[in-house]
Parts: C-alpha cells; structure tokens; sequence
C-alpha cells in the first residue's frame, strides 16, 4: 500500500495555530475553523455551512455534540460531531464573543442564543456574510452522479492559512480531517469508528485519509494532547 496521508505533527499543529494568531486579521474566526477540522473532522463545506443553532442551545450553552444535518454533509446523510476538545471549545467561546462584540448577525432578542440569529451561519466572511457555494456533482456508491455544495472560497483560504505557516508542499485544507482520523487510529479506535464519524458510507473511503506506516502514526500523534502540548520527542 502507498502512503496516502502524511498528517500534521503536534508541533506543527501548535505552530499553524500560532502563525494564524499573530499573522491572521481575523484570528478569532480562523483559529475556529483550523480546529473544527483538526479536532472534529469537519468538511471545509460543513464548517461554512454549519449554524449557530447547530453549536449552541436557545440559553448560549455551548453544545458537546453537534448534528450535521444530512442537507449540509457532503455526503448527504446526516452524522454528530463532538465540541470535547479544550481549545476547541475555547476558540467557540472566543468567536462567539467577538460576534455578539461585532453584532454580526445579531437579532432582538438578547435573551436567545446570546443574541445571535439562530439560523446565521457560524462562519462568517470579513463582511460578516455567508461564504458562496457552489453546486457539484461526483459518483456515488451506486455509480449514480448526486449534487454536492462546496465552499470553495473557504477551502482556499484555509489552504492560504496552511502556506502562511510554511506548510506548502502536499498540505492543504483536508489535512486537519486527515489528521483528525488518523489521531482516532492511533488511540486505537475502529475503522468503523473512525468511517462514522468522518460520515464515510463505504470503510474503502476510509483508507485515503489513513497513513500506512502505524509507527509514524505513533511517533506523529502520540504527544496530540488536549492543549498540543510539547514531548520530548516533539522537537
């Protein structure tokens, strides 16, 4: 088997966040959606899809499991995320913050999802607008042609916030969802766990995201603690 997916080194992944707080203009947002891909396996098109409703209850609580709806999966069948990690969670605090702060996309009503639409997208562009979609079409299990949305503009600038770390060559915006199954391999979860929570219908689909050396998995992914933090073998 050749090697599919080189994933994303906890140092590396401390020196991306890094990079996007100092560099970035919109570090609240941007440091969000790095980890919404590194810690929960999200599409780029399911981070601009997704809405506040999605992520927090009608009191603001933030929510530990998200539900995907089937209408904004690419693979069109719905499936749950999970807000567990710290700095994930942290970083929804942050942003949410700097919206209510920024009143984008707020309503009348204070007392409601912290004074937030519950129907606004959660990612918002500079403008505070939706990021366009555009309508595609792939080959589905059956060898049928289904229509997909893709966040094309997102997915480019989050492969820019890669290039601006210095993770140019191969990397790109799938590689926080590449580095997101392979971290559940390496703590020893299923494949089958693994294909659920990346929403795959087939296990074969699985495969492309896995590296296929287990001990480079280890080595990468070992010290992938809940604040990134460094090893002695993390240099």
């Amino acid at each position: 088997m050749t090697n599919h997916a080189v994933v994303l080194r906890p140092s590396q992944i401390r020196h991306l966040l890094r990079v996007t707080e100092a560099t970035s203009r919109h570090p609240e947002r941007d440091v969000l959606i790095l980890l919404l891909g590194i810690t929960c396996g999200m599409h780029v098109t399911e981070i601009a899809r997704v809405e506040i409703a999605d992520v927090m209850t009608q009191s603001g609580a933030i929510r530990d499991e998200v539900s995907l709806r089937a209408v904004i999966t690419k693979s069109c069948r719905q499936r749950c995320v999970y807000l567990t990690h710290e700095k994930t969670r942290a970083a929804l605090e942050r942003y949410l913050t700097f919206r209510v702060r920024r009143q984008l996309g707020t309503s009348l009503d204070e007392c409601a999802y912290r004074g937030l639409i519950a129907s606004n997208r959660l990612i918002l562009t500079h403008n505070g607008t939706a990021y366009e979609l555009s309508l595609k079409r792939r080959t589905n299990g059956e060898g049928g042609q289904v229509g997909y949305w893709a966040a094309d503009s997102l997915q480019s600038y989050v492969t820019s916030l890669y290039r601006a770390a210095g993770l140019q060559r191969g990397y790109s915006s799938h590689f926080g969802r590449r580095t997101f199954a392979n971290r559940l391999l390496a703590q020893c979860e299923s494949f089958e766990t693994v294909q659920t929570l990346l929403g795959h219908a087939e296990l074969d689909h699985v495969i492309s995201y896995l590296d296929d050396d287990p001990a480079r998995i280890r080595a990468a992914l070992e010290s992938f603690s809940a604040d990134f933090m460094p090893d002695h073998d993390d240099a």
